[in-house]
């Protein structure tokens, strides 16, 4: 469970403003239509659970991509010798 929205997030990180309401609510009617969770605080939690996790993996995916954006940017700027 936690490594689907994870990738869900690494995925769609570029898109984060919407990637992360969507899993939380995706996530959370999910639960609630299987039958996995009942119940307003049960949703709720599922919904906390689905927001943390896919946070988690939007921020490895924004931190790769300012690892290579960085990386790219000091070797476009380096004096030549």
């Amino acid at each position: 469970m936690i490594p689907t929205l994870l990738l869900a997030g690494i995925v769609f990180g570029k898109w984060w403003r919407v990637s992360i309401p969507a899993a939380t609510i995706g996530w959370a009617v999910l639960l609630l239509a299987t039958g996995v969770v009942s119940g307003l605080a049960h949703f709720a939690g599922a919904a906390l659970f689905g927001f943390i996790n896919v946070t988690v993996g939007v921020l490895v995916f924004q931190a790769i991509r300012l690892a290579f954006r960085g990386g790219s940017r000091q070797r476009r700027h380096a004096a030549p010798s």
